[in-house]
Protein backbone atom coordinates (compact mmCIF):
# COMPACT_ATOMS: atom_id res chain seq x y z
CA UNK A 1 0.00 0.00 0.00
CA UNK A 2 1.56 3.50 -1.19
CA UNK A 3 2.44 5.59 1.98
CA UNK A 4 0.46 8.61 2.49
CA UNK A 5 2.35 11.79 1.48
CA UNK A 6 2.51 14.59 4.06
CA UNK A 7 0.89 16.69 1.40
CA UNK A 8 -3.10 15.94 1.58
CA UNK A 9 -2.35 15.66 5.57
CA UNK A 10 -1.71 19.39 5.51
CA UNK A 11 -4.17 20.50 3.04
CA UNK A 12 -6.62 18.86 5.36
CA UNK A 13 -5.71 20.16 8.42
CA UNK A 14 -5.77 23.44 6.35
CA UNK A 15 -9.61 22.94 5.10
CA UNK A 16 -10.61 22.43 9.07
CA UNK A 17 -8.75 25.05 10.26
CA UNK A 18 -10.14 27.22 7.73
CA UNK A 19 -13.90 26.05 8.06
CA UNK A 20 -13.16 26.52 12.31
CA UNK A 21 -11.74 30.01 11.89
CA UNK A 22 -14.08 31.28 9.42
CA UNK A 23 -16.92 29.86 12.35
CA UNK A 24 -15.01 31.48 15.12
CA UNK A 25 -14.50 35.27 13.14
CA UNK A 26 -17.68 35.07 11.46
CA UNK A 27 -16.49 36.38 8.27
CA UNK A 28 -14.20 36.11 5.48
CA UNK A 29 -11.88 38.63 7.43
CA UNK A 30 -9.55 35.61 8.51
CA UNK A 31 -5.55 35.96 7.34
CA UNK A 32 -3.87 32.74 6.21
CA UNK A 33 -1.59 33.06 9.29
CA UNK A 34 -4.23 32.83 11.29
CA UNK A 35 -5.63 29.77 9.30
CA UNK A 36 -2.21 28.40 9.48
CA UNK A 37 -1.78 29.13 13.20
CA UNK A 38 -4.55 26.93 14.10
CA UNK A 39 -3.11 24.31 11.38
CA UNK A 40 -0.31 24.25 13.35
CA UNK A 41 1.79 25.14 10.56
CA UNK A 42 3.50 28.05 8.61
CA UNK A 43 1.29 31.00 6.02
CA UNK A 44 3.99 29.87 4.28
CA UNK A 45 3.36 26.58 3.84
CA UNK A 46 -0.34 27.36 3.57
CA UNK A 47 0.24 29.51 0.65
CA UNK A 48 2.77 27.14 -1.00
CA UNK A 49 -0.66 24.01 -0.98
CA UNK A 50 -3.29 26.77 -2.05
CA UNK A 51 -1.13 29.58 -3.66
CA UNK A 52 -3.87 32.16 -2.21
CA UNK A 53 -6.87 33.07 0.57
CA UNK A 54 -9.64 32.32 -2.03
CA UNK A 55 -7.90 29.02 -2.64
CA UNK A 56 -8.31 27.85 0.95
CA UNK A 57 -11.81 29.02 0.55
CA UNK A 58 -12.76 27.32 -2.09
CA UNK A 59 -11.25 23.97 -0.93
CA UNK A 60 -13.09 24.58 2.27
CA UNK A 61 -16.25 24.82 0.75
CA UNK A 62 -15.62 21.60 -1.24
CA UNK A 63 -14.91 19.65 1.34
CA UNK A 64 -18.31 20.85 2.86
CA UNK A 65 -20.46 19.98 -0.38
CA UNK A 66 -18.16 16.36 -0.29
CA UNK A 67 -19.54 15.78 2.89
CA UNK A 68 -22.94 17.18 2.60
CA UNK A 69 -23.49 14.96 -0.79
CA UNK A 70 -22.45 12.14 0.59
CA UNK A 71 -24.62 12.55 3.53
CA UNK A 72 -27.66 13.06 0.75
CA UNK A 73 -27.00 10.28 -1.42
CA UNK A 74 -26.43 7.90 1.91
CA UNK A 75 -30.06 8.93 2.97
CA UNK A 76 -31.83 8.64 -0.21
CA UNK A 77 -30.07 5.05 -0.70
CA UNK A 78 -32.00 3.74 2.39
CA UNK A 79 -35.20 5.71 0.80
CA UNK A 80 -38.20 3.77 0.24
CA UNK A 81 -40.66 6.22 -1.83
CA UNK A 82 -40.71 9.89 -2.16
CA UNK A 83 -41.89 11.12 1.42
CA UNK A 84 -38.66 8.80 2.62
CA UNK A 85 -36.64 10.85 0.19
CA UNK A 86 -37.87 14.26 0.81
CA UNK A 87 -36.78 13.39 4.67
CA UNK A 88 -34.03 12.14 3.87
CA UNK A 89 -32.66 15.25 1.62
CA UNK A 90 -33.87 17.35 5.13
CA UNK A 91 -32.22 15.74 7.63
CA UNK A 92 -28.86 15.27 5.17
CA UNK A 93 -29.00 19.53 5.10
CA UNK A 94 -29.71 19.44 9.23
CA UNK A 95 -27.25 16.71 9.68
CA UNK A 96 -25.01 16.89 12.93
CA UNK A 97 -21.63 17.30 10.51
CA UNK A 98 -23.67 20.16 7.81
CA UNK A 99 -25.87 22.18 10.99
CA UNK A 100 -22.87 22.77 13.70
CA UNK A 101 -21.84 26.92 14.11
CA UNK A 102 -18.47 26.49 12.03
CA UNK A 103 -19.99 25.18 8.90
CA UNK A 104 -22.79 27.72 9.23
CA UNK A 105 -20.86 30.58 8.80
CA UNK A 106 -18.66 28.62 6.42
CA UNK A 107 -22.14 28.61 3.76
CA UNK A 108 -23.21 31.79 4.60
CA UNK A 109 -19.64 33.11 3.94
CA UNK A 110 -19.70 30.98 0.78
CA UNK A 111 -22.53 32.88 -0.01
CA UNK A 112 -20.53 36.00 -0.03
CA UNK A 113 -17.49 34.67 -2.18
CA UNK A 114 -20.20 33.83 -4.43
CA UNK A 115 -20.88 37.64 -5.44
CA UNK A 116 -16.90 38.30 -6.40
CA UNK A 117 -15.29 34.64 -7.09
CA UNK A 118 -16.52 32.99 -10.16
CA UNK A 119 -15.44 29.55 -9.30
CA UNK A 120 -17.50 29.74 -5.72
CA UNK A 121 -20.47 30.85 -7.88
CA UNK A 122 -19.98 27.96 -9.70
CA UNK A 123 -19.82 25.29 -7.07
CA UNK A 124 -22.99 27.27 -5.76
CA UNK A 125 -24.67 26.89 -8.53
CA UNK A 126 -23.79 23.14 -8.57
CA UNK A 127 -24.93 22.58 -4.80
CA UNK A 128 -28.34 24.63 -5.92
CA UNK A 129 -28.76 22.36 -8.64
CA UNK A 130 -28.21 18.74 -7.16
CA UNK A 131 -30.17 20.33 -4.42
CA UNK A 132 -33.45 21.26 -6.31
CA UNK A 133 -33.12 18.13 -8.50
CA UNK A 134 -33.29 15.99 -5.56
CA UNK A 135 -35.98 17.69 -4.47
CA UNK A 136 -38.19 18.29 -7.54
CA UNK A 137 -37.59 14.07 -8.00
CA UNK A 138 -38.99 13.48 -4.74
CA UNK A 139 -42.04 15.70 -5.29
CA UNK A 140 -43.12 15.08 -8.83
CA UNK A 141 -44.84 11.72 -7.08
CA UNK A 142 -46.47 14.28 -4.12
CA UNK A 143 -47.26 17.25 -6.36
CA UNK A 144 -46.72 16.35 -9.78
CA UNK A 145 -46.86 20.06 -11.81
CA UNK A 146 -46.10 22.02 -8.86
CA UNK A 147 -42.84 20.06 -7.57
CA UNK A 148 -40.91 22.30 -9.32
CA UNK A 149 -42.16 25.51 -7.60
CA UNK A 150 -42.57 23.58 -4.29
CA UNK A 151 -38.73 22.65 -4.83
CA UNK A 152 -37.33 25.98 -5.15
CA UNK A 153 -39.50 27.07 -1.88
CA UNK A 154 -38.15 24.25 0.15
CA UNK A 155 -34.67 25.11 -0.86
CA UNK A 156 -35.02 28.44 -0.05
CA UNK A 157 -36.45 27.79 3.11
CA UNK A 158 -33.48 25.87 3.52
CA UNK A 159 -30.94 28.08 3.13
CA UNK A 160 -33.20 30.82 4.99
CA UNK A 161 -32.56 28.60 8.17
CA UNK A 162 -29.41 28.39 8.11
CA UNK A 163 -29.72 32.50 7.84
CA UNK A 164 -31.52 32.93 11.00
CA UNK A 165 -29.05 30.57 12.63
CA UNK A 166 -26.33 32.45 12.90
CA UNK A 167 -29.04 34.98 14.75
CA UNK A 168 -29.32 32.33 17.60
CA UNK A 169 -27.04 31.47 20.53
CA UNK A 170 -25.90 27.95 21.39
CA UNK A 171 -25.59 24.95 19.15
CA UNK A 172 -27.87 24.93 16.12
CA UNK A 173 -31.29 23.17 16.60
CA UNK A 174 -31.22 20.60 13.37
CA UNK A 175 -34.75 19.31 14.90
CA UNK A 176 -36.39 22.67 15.05
CA UNK A 177 -35.19 23.31 11.46
CA UNK A 178 -36.56 20.21 9.93
CA UNK A 179 -39.78 20.47 11.86
CA UNK A 180 -39.90 24.10 9.96
CA UNK A 181 -39.40 22.66 6.35
CA UNK A 182 -41.98 19.76 7.11
CA UNK A 183 -44.11 22.11 8.48
CA UNK A 184 -43.88 24.60 5.07
CA UNK A 185 -43.59 21.07 3.23
CA UNK A 186 -46.95 20.18 4.48
CA UNK A 187 -48.78 23.21 4.02
CA UNK A 188 -47.91 22.79 0.19
CA UNK A 189 -48.61 19.20 -0.29
CA UNK A 190 -52.42 19.94 2.04
CA UNK A 191 -51.60 17.28 4.29
CA UNK A 192 -48.68 15.41 6.91
CA UNK A 193 -45.13 13.87 5.27
CA UNK A 194 -43.96 10.66 7.00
Amino acid sequence: MPKLGMEPIRKAALVKATITEIGRVGSLDVTVSQIAKRAGMSSALAHHYFGSKDEIFLAAMRHVLTLYGAEVRGALSLAEGPEARLRGILTASFSAGNFRREVVGAWLNFYVLAQTVPEAKRLLAVYQRRLRSNLVFALKPLASDRAAEIAEGLGALIDGLYLREVLKSGPPDASAAIATALQYLNAQLKGPVA
